[in-house]
């Protein structure tokens, strides 16, 4: 009887275990349905964590992140771009067919059987599915970032009544192909979503010509010099030109360019001729005549190498080189000593032909400033690539180094003033000065014509000043210099 019931007993925990079990197994079962029913632990979309979501939550939750805009900084602005705009979209039904591919791929029981002993299974990361339109990124980085934030370098700006320049302030520019790549990491991150775009910094450009021209008239304008002056610049990286006349302090046309009394800066013509007829391979004793002709403007020196060239008519071959390359009011009809006859007498140019200018021209040589500036360009062309006027007037008879050897002799001047005085010490200006007392016993003209190399970029400068009474040296010498430090400023902004 006791066996009896033990066993009654024993059969009826039996039974509640059993029982306990499977309703545990089915309860464990429904919570097992349940979590599959969602993406797993672990689990990541784009890398924006899933786990326990259903695909309509996860959807939500990525279109919340990937649809959210970037906040984007450049310079001091700050400012955000909707992705939509720039054409990003997120495929969200792409990611979600490999989240449910990766939630439903594995076995059912086996998932249960480790769901029942606790085993988590290996976190699943689902990559990113995007698209974005670099196109339509880089039009709005142009057309909204770029054109409203950017700033153009502001150029250097003259200082009224000096010679010097206030520095300019350099630009910014958007770099664009670092932006798209910067924004487009950005747009594809879910956490990283404020970015700094980067810039390129340009350098503040020089004053425009136009603006060293007002410079220049300024100086003259605001100089006690009361005569006429001609002015020619060249850059001579570039070509552009500055050449204008002023007549007490009024502007007066340069069409055609007015004609002055060459004096010694004929003597660059006659050097140029000499070249051009005899060849750039010197004697020692021609070398030692051309030096005193620029080192110490010996007019003795001169007429020796005009009769070098011819000795009836070496002034007429200048000029007619001269000529023949296309400068038509430069010439010198005479030798320099004392009597000597005029070979070309009573010639007629473009530039003393004018009749509402007169700088009382010496009928033995004359110049105008753009002529002799041209000169003085084309023989630098000449020296660095064998272009020019010269160059091509005269092809098997001159050679860059016939032409660095004008520039060597007339590096020779050290006179020191008038263009020399107007630049740093030390700076290299081949040049020929010129000055004369006319028939009246006083000095009408100064002049002077030079190449100037600096640093910032070479020049040419040619010169000439005319003052019907008396050209006063202590007017006239101070504003050359100024005008020719205003020149070397523009071109030498950052070491002023």
């Amino acid at each position: 009887m006791r066996n009896r019931n033990t066993n009654t007993i024993l059969r009826g925990i039996s039974i509640l275990f059993l029982v306990g079990a499977f309703v545990l197994t089915v309860i464990s079962l429904i919570a097992y349905s349940r979590q599959r029913a969602g993406y797993p632990a672990g689990m990541t979309i784009a890398g924006v964590p899933v786990d326990g979501l259903t695909p309509a939550e996860a959807s939500q939750r990525l279109l919340e992140v990937y649809t959210s805009p970037i906040e984007v900084k450049y310079n001091e602005a700050v400012f955000h771009i909707d992705p939509s705009a720039v054409g990003f979209s997120v495929d969200i039904e792409t990611m979600l067919a490999a989240a449910d591919l990766t939630r439903t791929g594995h076995p059912f029981w086996s998932g249960f059987w480790d769901y029942l002993w606790n085993r988590t299974p290996p976190a699943s990361q689902i990559p990113l599915s995007a698209s974005i339109s670099e196109e339509r990124l880089r039009d709005f980085l142009q057309n909204e970032i770029a054109s409203r934030y950017d700033t153009p370098p502001a150029p250097a700006q003259p200082v009224p009544g000096g010679t010097s320049f206030l520095p300019g302030a350099p630009g910014l520019t958007l770099d664009l192909d670092r932006a798209v790549l910067i924004i487009v990491n950005a747009l594809r991150s879910p956490a990283e979503r404020s970015v700094a775009l980067t810039f390129n910094q340009s350098t503040a450009s020089r004053p425009t010509m136009e603006n060293l021209t007002i410079l220049l008239k300024q100086i003259v304008g605001a100089s006690d010099f009361d005569g006429l002056i001609g002015f020619y610049m060249m850059d001579l990286q570039t070509g552009q030109e500055i050449h204008f006349a002023m007549n007490n302090r009024q502007e007066i046309s340069v069409e055609p360019d007015i004609a002055f009394t060459a004096s010694s800066t004929i003597k660059v013509p006659i050097l140029t001729s000499y070249l051009i007829n005899h060849g750039a391979d010197l004697d020692a004793q021609t070398v030692e005549v051309i030096s005193r002709v620029f080192r110490i403007s010996d007019n003795s020196a001169t007429d020796l190498i005009l009769e070098r060239i011819d000795p009836n008519n070496g002034p007429v071959i200048v000029t007619r080189d001269m000529e023949a390359m296309g400068l038509t009011s430069t010439y010198i009809s005479g030798m320099f000593f004392l009597g000597a006859p005029n070979l070309l007498p009573g010639r007629v140019t473009p530039g003393n032909s004018r009749t509402d200018i007169f700088t009382d021209p010496d009928p033995y040589s004359q110049t105008t400033p753009s002529e002799m500036g041209i000169l003085l360009a084309d023989i630098y062309q000449c020296v660095q690539n064998g272009g020019g006027a010269l160059a091509a007037a005269f092809p098997a008879r001159i050679t860059p180094a016939a032409c660095q050897t004008i520039i060597d002799f007339l590096a020779l001047d050290k006179f020191g003033a008038l263009i020399q005085g107007g630049v740093p010490d030390g700076t290299l200006v081949p040049h020929k000065h010129g000055f004369v007392l006319s028939r009246d016993g006083v000095m009408h003209d100064i002049s002077d014509v030079g190449i100037v190399y600096s640093p910032g970029g070479n020049f040419v400068l040619s010169i000439y000043t005319y003052h019907p009474v008396q050209n006063i040296w202590d007017t006239a010498n101070p504003l050359v210099a100024n005008l020719t430090q205003a020149v070397y400023n523009y071109f030498n902004i950052s070491s002023q």
